[in-house]
């Protein structure tokens, strides 16, 4: 049987990835995000719906049109996110670090409030938190990125607890850094930050993984597939790593 899926910031990057592989594993698939122009070219057979995360009237409009033509939802990829500013602590402005947890926390908490009322009277349901392994330890120059992850994961535990007796499981998986246009702006803006090449800092964050290279979205992709399947019915409540074991956190 088909799973409902619903992947935000699912048009772009890691989300679209993960619609992917569950669209090709034969799952009904709606992904968000506040890209235009990549919700307009989502690929054909996933739904595709304009919405900012962090607004709640966007989120209960998605999930009210999520009701009505479903009935209902089985797996939530809380994945939107913005990587923040990258500025020694001094010198973050107050309203990008206000930006930053938006998108990340808030977007993640209305997704789970949203999510919840439709899984727990089905007494099943499986909710996914895309954090980072920023989230499990600090990292310079990047102060509100990691605040909004760790936050995540604390929300996913609480999340897990409460909903457990309904039969719901929440997990989050925390990825290192992952190819793509986004962690090339990272790279970048600590490059700048730091007065180093944007070689030399890629250089780092390879080197400081036990696997010597990054990760790809579909590394990440294929944890939430795991994650939301009937193998992983006891996981709940837990940090998946895929990172290739990272163990340098300031390259």
């Amino acid at each position: 049987m088909s799973r409902r899926v619903l992947i935000t910031a699912g048009a772009n990057g890691i989300g679209l990835t993960m619609a992917r592989v569950f669209a090709a594993a034969g799952d009904r698939v709606w992904v968000t995000d506040v890209d235009a122009a990549a919700v307009a070219a989502a690929p054909d057979g996933l739904q595709a719906t304009l919405c900012d995360a962090a607004r709640e009237d966007q989120m209960a409009a998605l999930f009210a049109a999520i009701s009505a033509q479903w009935g209902g939802l089985d797996v939530l990829c809380a994945n939107a996110g913005t990587k923040g500013p990258t500025a020694a602590i001094e010198d973050v402005v107050l309203s990008d670090w206000h930006a930053c947890l938006s998108v990340s926390l808030d977007g993640a908490m209305l997704g789970a409030k949203y999510a919840a009322r439709l899984m727990k009277p089905a007494g099943s349901g499986c909710m996914i938190f895309t954090s980072s392994t920023s989230g499990l330890y600090g990292t310079p120059f990047r102060a509100p990125y990691v605040a909004a992850k760790w936050g995540m994961i604390g929300l996913m535990k609480t999340v897990a607890m409460e909903l457990g007796p309904y039969g719901i499981r929440a997990n989050a998986i925390c990825p290192g850094s992952v190819s793509g246009p986004r962690i090339d702006r990272v790279i970048e803006a600590e490059a700048a930050a730091k007065g180093m090449t944007p070689e030399a800092v890629r250089h780092g964050y390879a080197a400081g993984t036990a696997l010597k290279r990054l990760s790809e979205p579909e590394d990440v992709a294929d944890m939430a597939l795991f994650l939301a399947s009937p193998a992983a019915r006891m996981v709940t409540g837990q940090t998946m790593a895929v990172d290739g074991m990272t163990y340098n956190v300031d390259p």
